[in-house]
This record gives C-alpha cells, structure tokens and sequence, in this order.
C-alpha cells in the first residue's frame, strides 16, 4: 500500500459485482476499484442497484481498513442519482473522488433494439453520469477527481449493441465538458476505457456471443478488473494532478488495430 488516496472520501457507482454461480469467479470492476481505493488510504461509499452486491463490496473495503458505506438505489431514477451524492457527504463528511462504473447492454444491432431498450441504456449508462456529475461537481474541492468507466465499444464499434457503443462514446462528450467546468475550481475528470475484461458481466456477454471470446487482443489474453482498477486510482489521486479531459483505452491494444 503506497496511501495514495489517504483522507479521500469515494464514491463508486456501480460498485457491486455481478453474482455468478463459478465458485472461482472474478471481481467486477467497480469492486475492484472500490477494494484498491481502500487499499491506498480512502473511505468508499459503496453504491449499487443489488443491496448483496454493494454490502459484499463494503465487507472487502472494511477489510482494508477503510470506512465504507453502503447505498442502494437504481440510478434511471433521477432523484437517486442526487441522492448518492447528498448520502456520500452525510456518511463520509464530503467526496473527493467520483467513479462512475454503472452501465448496462440491452438490444442487438439497430433493426433487433427497440425505442425502449435504447432509451432504457441511455438513463443507465450517459443520463445518470449527467446528472450525478451535476450534483458532485458543486461540493468537490479543490484537488478532486472524477473517472468515468466506459468502454473502447465507444471508440470503435465491436458489441453489435448500438445503444451500447453510443452511449459509451457519448461518455467521451460530457467528460470533455465535466473536466472543462471542473478545470475552473481544480477538479478533473477522465475517462477510463476497459477492452476485453474476465469479470461476470464479461463471462455473460461471451455466453450470449460466443465469438467474443475470439477477438484478436495484441497482448493475446483478456485483462483482469485489477488491471482496470490501477489506473482508476492512479487517475484519482495527486500524481495525476497534471492530467485531465483524457480517454484511456486500458484493452490490450484492441482500439489499435
């Protein structure tokens, strides 16, 4: 443990992991980032839709000596998108650090996804950044940072899911102008672009779409949640103080072919 992030009050959005019947399976992301956050010094407040879910995430961050938190809600609601923040500064004293890891699939290819599909993925995956980011922004110091989690599908379409891919490259956008606002009051955010990643929700996707599994990755294997949650954290704390409005592609080398 480096303390990195010592003294700083998280919120992880999406902080739960997918339940799987594999006895061995692997972490979610956002359980992941949430374990390391409080691994390098910070308090995290736990928020996800599945209660289970979220309260196994804050078990594992308390194992590390942290504070953790534990929020339930589903962010198409826009109040609980509000609410998240509002419940993170009652609970840990303030929010220094936002990761926004929510999302979900849903639809296949434009003539198989209906109107309610690719609206329901919007309030999911881009709406509830907005808003979430509207009610952060306004109480995060000097010296806070922001991370969306989105996905190189948005970089370069491979989910065969359009409203997957559109809003993870809609990500891209209010990033930009999360960072530009933020940059005003010493705020950063950035964006963060898993590849190919062996987690539940991974393991499920490769189950419905078997060819997944056979996608041509340059370093020749998927990565881990660990491998998302590094730079999560790096990107956190003060080393990239300097770094802002930025999209990491963390794929393998995926979005390079």
């Amino acid at each position: 443990m480096t303390d990195r992030l010592h003294g700083r009050r998280i919120l992880v959005v999406g902080a739960g992991t997918r339940p799987s019947p594999e006895p061995d399976a692997p972490m979610g992301n956002g359980r992941a980032i949430a374990v390391l956050a409080a691994r390098e010094g910070a308090d995290v407040a736990c928020a996800d839709v599945d209660r289970a879910a979220a309260e196994e995430t804050a078990r594992l961050v308390e194992q590390e000596g942290a504070k953790a938190h534990v929020i339930v809600g589903d962010v198409t609601d826009p109040e609980v998108c509000r609410a998240l923040v509002d419940e993170t500064v009652a609970a840990l004293g303030g929010v220094d650090g936002l990761v926004l890891n929510v999302g979900i699939a849903a639809g296949r290819r434009l003539a198989e996804t209906t109107v309610e599909q690719w609206d329901y993925t919007f309030a999911v995956n881009l709406r509830s950044h907005f808003l979430i980011c509207q009610a952060a922004l306004p109480v995060m110091a000097e010296g806070s940072a922001i991370v969306f989690i989105a996905s190189v599908a948005g970089i370069s379409a491979g989910s065969q899911i359009p409203s997957y891919d559109a809003s993870k490259a809609g990500i891209f956008g209010l990033c930009r102008h999360v960072a530009l606002e933020g940059a005003r009051k010493g705020v950063r955010a950035n964006v963060v672009a898993p590849g190919l990643i062996d987690t539940p929700l991974g393991r499920l996707a490769t189950a419905g779409r078997p060819n997944r599994a056979k996608t041509p990755v340059p370093l020749g294997r998927q990565g881990t949640a660990e491998e998302i949650a590094a730079p999560v954290v790096f990107l956190l704390s003060n080393e990239a103080s300097y770094i802002t409005s930025q999209v990491l592609a963390v794929d393998g080398g995926l979005s390079s072919r």
